[in-house]
């Protein structure tokens, strides 16, 4: 009798090898987040880098900013659905800095025509701002901020 239970137990051990082979990788903490800030020294702001798959789920689109003639003279003009405020009151972007890197950049709003914002301060002309995914990149860095 107690060599069936050995076989049995050898059958077992066998049969549950190929078994563990095919657990699933344990990722790295690293590998799991799909933002990570990087402090800007010497300011408040944070360098955000998403994942491939980050920027994917928030459907990130970005603009450019551009140099227009505005009542006689050349102003910087970004899209309305670019401009994001912050509970103080301060006007911000998302710059695009390289990919799937983003900073926050304040502006000085000189007026909104339509669907088109007037700058007096902002990013250069040409820059690639964010302008559909911006409150979720600000709600990232705002989430993660510590105490």
């Amino acid at each position: 009798m107690k060599l069936n239970y050995r076989w049995l137990i050898l059958l077992a051990v066998l049969f549950a090898l190929p078994l563990a082979a095919c657990a699933p990788e344990v990722a790295t903490e690293d590998e799991n987040k799909p933002v990570s800030l990087e402090p800007i020294e010497g300011t408040d702001l944070n360098r955000i880098t998403l994942t491939e798959k980050a920027a994917e789920r928030l459907g990130l689109e970005t603009a450019p900013v551009i140099s227009q003639q505005v009542n006689s003279a050349e102003r910087l003009v970004i899209p309305y659905a670019a401009l994001l405020y912050d509970p103080g009151g301060q006007a911000w972007v998302y710059v695009n800095v390289e990919p799937l890197v983003f900073m926050r950049q304040a502006i000085t709003v000189d007026s909104i025509q339509g669907d088109q914002v007037i700058l007096s301060e902002g990013p250069e002309a040409g820059v690639n701002i964010v302008t559909l995914g911006a409150t979720e990149l600000y709600g990232s860095e705002s989430e993660f901020e510590e105490e």
